[in-house]
C-alpha cells in the first residue's frame, strides 16, 4: 500500500503484481494541514498568521502526536493580533500544532482505514508482511508515521526522499517506456 500525501489531496492506492487494485483520492494534504493550523491560532490565540508561517510551522515543529511530555518544542509566531490590529508574538508548542492537525490527520487515518476494508483479504495479508509506504511532503510531518501505526497495527515507512518521490517515479517511468510498452502489450 502507498500512501502519497501531496498538497492538496492524499492518495491512497493498493498495488499487486504492477497493477492498481484500489486506488482512493481524498482532499485532504499539506495545505489542509496550513489551513487547520491558521484557523487554529485564529480560534485559540486570536491570532492572524500567513500561509507562509503556517507551513514553517508545520515544518519545524508539526506533529501528528501529541507530545509525551504535553509540550513538545516551543517556537515564537509572530502574527497580528485580532482583537486590537497590532503585531504580536507568542509561544507556540507542539502540543498545539498536533491539536490543530487533528482532523487533517485523521482524515488521513481514515482513508487508509478505508483502503483496508476494501482490500481483498490475500492482498491485505500482503500488506501485514509488507507494510504501508508514506510518500509526498505530507509525509514528512512529524510522527505521522507513529499515527498511523497505531491506528492501523501495520509497519509504516517513509519512503527516502519522499518530496520527490512522484518526480523521481516518473522520470524512472520514462527510462523504463519501453519496457512498460512492451509489458502493457504482452498483457493485452
Amino acid at each position: 500500500m502507498v500512501v502519497d500525501i501531496g498538497g492538496g489531496t492524499t492518495e491512497v492506492a493498493v498495488l499487486s503484481l504492477a497493477d492498481i487494485v484500489y486506488a482512493r483520492s481524498v482532499r485532504v494534504g499539506g495545505d489542509r494541514m496550513d489551513e487547520a493550523i491558521i484557523s487554529y491560532l485564529r480560534r485559540q490565540h486570536n491570532l492572524l498568521v500567513g500561509e507562509s508561517t503556517a507551513e514553517r510551522i508545520k515544518t519545524t515543529i508539526g506533529t501528528a502526536v501529541m507530545p509525551r511530555d504535553g509540550k513538545g518544542q516551543i517556537m515564537a509566531i509572530r502574527g497580528r493580533d485580532l482583537l486590537n490590529g497590532v503585531p504580536k508574538e507568542i509561544e507556540l508548542n507542539q502540543a498545539h500544532v498536533a491539536e490543530a492537525l487533528s482532523e487533517p490527520v485523521q482524515q488521513i487515518c481514515e482513508a487508509v482505514m478505508s483502503a483496508l476494508e476494501a482490500t481483498p483479504p490475500d492482498l491485505a495479508a500482503d500488506i501485514v508482511d509488507r507494510g504501508v509506504m508514506l510518500t509526498g511532503g505530507g509525509a514528512l510531518l512529524g510522527d505521522l508515521d507513529l499515527a498511523l501505526r497505531e491506528q492501523t497495527g501495520l509497519a509504516i515507512s517513509v519512503a527516502e526522499e519522499s518530496l520527490n518521490c512522484v518526480a523521481l517515479g516518473t522520470g524512472k517511468a520514462l527510462e523504463y517506456e519501453k519496457q512498460l510498452r512492451h509489458a502493457i502489450d504482452y498483457e493485452s
